[in-house]
């Protein structure tokens, strides 16, 4: 639930579906556009911003006019594709509409490659969930994208399993300008932080936790493979009940710390110390 001082801003968004997407993409703006418009490099940490509350109101600092109006591009959130799912979340929620995050992989953004991405499902009026990339609407990367095909967008668990089940290089799978997140470590981790995003813990694209740096490095065996195997197997189950017992699992669980911001963190730093 949107809190109730930031419901203003919302009141006169339009109610469907792909429109409250399209409001999404005109609030956000990717951090490598920022310098053509001449927007602080400072404003760069905005990019890690947790909650979604608080990417709402980072947005009515920068300009205080509702979030259906047009504002000029410094006046925009800077943000990864995360922020574009998280905010469509948002404003769907805000109309009853079912919706959640999906973290994985977008086959579209290079040829043969797929890159580490975020996208948001909704689910229609026939209970079907819909998943729609709100970053490109308006973009002919996909002929659809309020309505992506199945396989230009992988899930984590997805790419895990197309992995597992093909003789796909997992070299394919990674982030853009970030050689050493590439291969089949990465596809474990955001198979991770999607089962994290599917219990509405949404985390940055970059957190770490649990075993994934053991991954990179190449530290973990057959037994964690088979863990996730049960996050894949979670994630496309649609089951809450087996969706929340796969998440309490031990290093598949956020910690505490990581969900903390900055300035909170600080003080349970201060406080620890100050504890006998």
């Amino acid at each position: 639930m949107i809190d109730a001082d930031l419901v203003p801003a919302l009141a006169e968004l339009p109610e469907d579906p792909v429109g409250l997407c399209r409001a999404a993409q005109g609030l956000v703006m990717l951090p490598h556009l920022a310098p053509a418009f001449d927007i602080p490099d400072d404003r760069q940490a905005e990019r890690s911003i947790r909650p979604t509350s608080a990417v709402m109101r980072r947005l009515l600092e920068l300009d205080r006019a509702p979030f259906d109006q047009a504002r000029a591009p410094d006046r925009w959130v800077i943000g990864t594709c995360r922020q574009f799912a998280l905010l469509s979340c948002a404003l769907l929620r805000h109309h009853s509409i079912s919706a959640r995050a999906r973290c994985g992989f977008a086959g579209y953004f290079v040829p043969g490659k797929y890159l580490d991405h975020w996208v948001t499902e909704y689910q229609d009026e026939t209970g079907r969930w819909v998943r729609v990339d709100s970053e490109i609407l308006g973009f002919d990367l996909v002929d659809h994208p309020e309505d992506l095909l199945s396989g230009e967008f992988l899930t984590g668990g997805e790419a895990w399993r197309f992995l597992s089940e093909s003789e796909a290089d997992p070299m394919d799978f990674g982030v853009d300008g970030a050689p050493h997140a590439w291969g089949v470590a990465e596809v474990r981790s955001n198979a991770i932080r999607d089962l994290a995003a599917m219990n509405k813990v949404e985390m940055l694209p970059w957190d770490e936790w649990g075993r994934m740096r053991l991954s990179y490095e190449g530290n973990t065996g057959l037994e964690f493979d088979a863990l996730i195997d049960d996050v894949a197997a979670a994630c496309a189950s649609d089951d809450p009940s087996f969706l929340e017992r796969t998440y309490a699992a031990e290093d598949l669980s956020v910690p505490p710390d990581l969900l903390l911001g900055e300035e909170e963190l600080t003080q349970e730093r201060e406080n620890r110390a100050d504890q006998p």
